[in-house]
């Protein structure tokens, strides 16, 4: 039994148009990293690409219901961001980041749960936020807001452009989401303190042990919880930690090679590619490419010791990802099937976690 379920960790999914997706996500990335590339401003980097990120909801749906959503992770990733913003322009203190990040999370499970979101969770929202009240402003704060809410717009047109090309919009094919009500507004809730405890307990942690970036302690909390089943959460925990530490020595081989600026933010738009490539097929896989690209993105805002970086990532990053586990262990509760409300013809999902993010 043991066995089988440590050789499921490195079971690679079959592909399911996985590299269309990539290209969307990566095209999303491209447009407004190469603009700032090209006016100079890598600093800006970080924005542009949580607003980006909207790119990555709405996975294999149709163009409706895509950018129903994409326009829902949207508001998730550009308020989390600007939210972030503004708490970098008060200067606020480590403590009060956690205690809001962790609020953050609570009401963020909430409304990604109402809205069926896939990615599930609030995730990318709450490391917005975490990751750009950690940066110190090089601009006014309007402008890197902005930046962010132009990449997500430009993230919705590329989604879109498949039907352009097909012009094709299915009657009936967006429903309106079902309200909580009863067990599922139970299910919601509970789920929603999981976030809250995880969150907080790991940015405490971080905080008193004294590491650098306790938003990624923070962002490490919440990946096990966005597991579609128990199983899957212990999995995505492990996942976590595995990929994240194989992504850390792709890391450390590109700062030793000290790229300058202009390389890095390349890099940026390259490992996203694969980032979404291996998202929904092996979540620790994709993790090998994602972690250079976030501690890329880093020292773009903020160049610090790479060293430095690598090490935090790694104690926090284990930190978080076993505070979310626990939390996974000591808060259960059953979530009841309810029928799906996003397209027509699907079948029943779990709630609140339905999806893979």
């Amino acid at each position: 039994m043991f066995a089988a379920q440590v050789r499921e960790l490195f079971l690679l999914a079959p592909a399911n148009r996985d590299t269309l997706s990539a290209l969307r996500v990566a095209a999303s990335v491209a447009g407004p990293v190469l603009l700032l590339l090209a006016l100079g401003h890598t600093e800006l980097v970080i924005y542009a690409v949580f607003g980006a990120f909207t790119a990555m909801y709405g996975r294999g749906e149709t163009h409706q219901l895509r950018l129903r959503h994409q326009l829902q992770a949207a508001g998730l990733l550009v308020g989390g961001a600007a939210g972030g913003v503004a708490l970098s322009a008060l200067g606020v203190t480590s403590w009060t980041l956690v205690v809001v990040e962790a609020g953050a999370a609570g009401l963020g499970s909430l409304l990604a749960d109402k809205a069926q979101l896939k990615p599930a969770g609030p995730f990318f929202g709450i490391f917005a936020l975490g990751a750009c009240a950690a940066v110190p402003l090089h601009v006014p704060p309007w402008s890197a807001g902005a930046v962010c809410l132009g990449s997500a717009l430009f993230s919705l047109l590329v989604g879109l452009a498949g039907w352009l090309r097909h012009r094709t919009w299915l009657p009936g094919a967006v429903r309106p989401v079902r309200p909580l009500r009863g067990p599922a507004l139970a299910s919601a809730g509970v789920h929603a303190l999981r976030y809250v405890m995880a969150v907080g307990a790991a940015g405490s942690g971080g905080l008193l042990v004294g590491l650098g970036h306790p938003y990624w302690a923070m962002a490490a909390a919440a990946v096990p919880l966005a597991g579609a089943d128990f199983a899957g959460r212990i999995q995505r925990g492990i996942h976590r930690i595995l990929g994240t530490f194989a992504g850390l020595m792709v890391a450390a081989g590109v700062f030793l090679v000290d790229p300058g600026a202009w390389q890095l933010a390349l890099l940026v738009i390259l490992f996203q590619f694969p980032t979404e490539l291996f998202m929904t097929r092996h979540y620790g896989l994709a993790l090998v490419f994602f972690t250079p690209l976030i501690l890329i993105m880093t020292q773009l805002a903020n160049p610090a010791d790479p060293a430095v970086l690598v090490r935090d990532r790694a104690a926090e990053t284990l930190l978080g990802a076993v505070i979310g586990i626990l939390v996974v262990l000591l808060v259960r509760r059953r979530s009841p099937a309810i029928p799906a409300t996003g397209s027509a013809g699907s079948g029943p999902v779990m709630f609140p976690e339905n999806g893979a993010g």
